[in-house]
């Protein structure tokens, strides 16, 4: 009875050791796994002193954080001096990956700010502007090297059209050298802003000039005064210089609407002859209605004269020698009538 109590033992502790050491031979399977993994990582960030350490690559796995990305950025960071200008912490590069944020285009970045001088850029500006979506290192080579921008758009058309005082139409077309503006790169207005002022600006030039003889003798004047209106103010960059490139002289504008404005007079004044001749032959018919209306009251009392001659004879009023001496008389009137042409008179 004790040997079978003591051979159960002994297997006991055999089936408990051979358990602890399956647990060991596993978590040591997952140590060499991850160290393996994330070797090569820990020893770039130990010999350029990235300061992360490897269970740090481990918990960025757990967050979704890619550690490659993180740590190469972390060392070009480091090995360009950018921690000691500012602080760029580990931590601050996970957020920034994880806010969607391009990383190694920020630090790249930051680098050639750094390089070309630039002070007013630091991590947080610069992780707010990619976050915003604005290519950051384009924005920054910009910066360095200006760009030049055509006004207007080619896309939109060729050349600006403007008119001086004296009614030439001009074509211009314009080059404009702008660099980026990082204390408004965020919330400044784009390109297609810029391209619109500078044309008004050179639209309104030339609109107040008194001839455009003189635009053509002197097209500078034009780019200082659109240079002097401030036209960068709330946008992303900087206009370093306005260069006119061609000018072409258009059509006569004011000529033509001078053609067009005496051709309209010319409508308006037949219009009201037009409405006066109406008015005069209204009038004329009202007349020869009117003369008709009298006409027919002369035929009227014309009538009514025999009757009055008949009952004055009745009545003695009139004597019979008088009726005939009245008749003579309307006879020789119709004979004198006959004689001159004119209308004979009615009994």
């Amino acid at each position: 009875m004790l040997n079978h109590l003591s051979l159960l033992a002994a297997d006991n502790s055999n089936a408990v050791l051979l358990g602890v050491f399956v647990l060991v031979a596993f978590f040591a399977l997952i140590f060499l796994a991850v160290f393996f993994r994330y070797f090569g990582l820990w020893i770039q960030c130990v010999t350029t002193r990235a300061n992360i350490s490897l269970p740090s690559l481990l918990m960025m796995s757990l967050r979704k954080v890619s550690p490659t990305i993180i740590v190469r950025c972390k060392i070009m960071a480091v090995q360009a001096g950018l921690t000691r200008s500012y602080p760029i912490s580990t931590r601050a590069l996970e957020a920034h990956y994880l806010a969607g944020g391009n990383v190694p285009n920020v630090i790249r970045a930051l680098i050639a700010a750094q390089r070309a001088g630039l002070t007013d850029l630091d991590w947080q500006t610069a992780a707010a502007i990619d976050l915003a979506g604005r290519d950051l290192l384009d924005a920054i080579r910009t910066s360095v090297y200006p760009k030049v921008i055509d006004c207007p758009d080619p896309k939109r058309g060729s050349t600006l059209s403007a008119v001086a005082k004296d009614g030439i139409e001009l074509k211009v077309r314009a080059r404009v050298t702008v660099r980026t503006n990082i204390k408004q790169l965020v919330g400044g207005a784009t390109e297609e802003t810029v391209i619109a002022r500078v044309g008004q600006g050179i639209v309104q030039a030339i609109g107040s000039t008194a001839s455009y003889k003189l635009v053509l003798a002197n097209p500078d004047s034009i780019s200082r005064t659109v240079l002097s209106e401030g036209l960068e103010a709330q946008t992303a960059f900087e206009i370093v210089s306005i260069d006119i490139a061609d000018v072409d002289v258009g059509e006569n504008i004011g000529a033509r609407l001078q053609a067009d404005q005496a051709e309209a007079q010319v409508r308006v004044a037949q219009a009201k002859a037009e409405e006066q001749r109406a008015a005069y032959t209204a009038a004329e018919q009202e007349m020869v209605a009117l003369i008709q209306e009298n006409r027919a009251k002369v035929v009227m009392a014309e009538a009514a004269i025999p009757l009055a001659i008949s009952q004055a004879l009745a009545s003695g009023k009139l004597g019979l020698l008088d009726y005939y001496e009245l008749r003579n008389i309307q006879a020789d009137t119709k004979m004198r009538d006959s004689i001159s042409g004119g209308e004979p008179t009615t009994k």
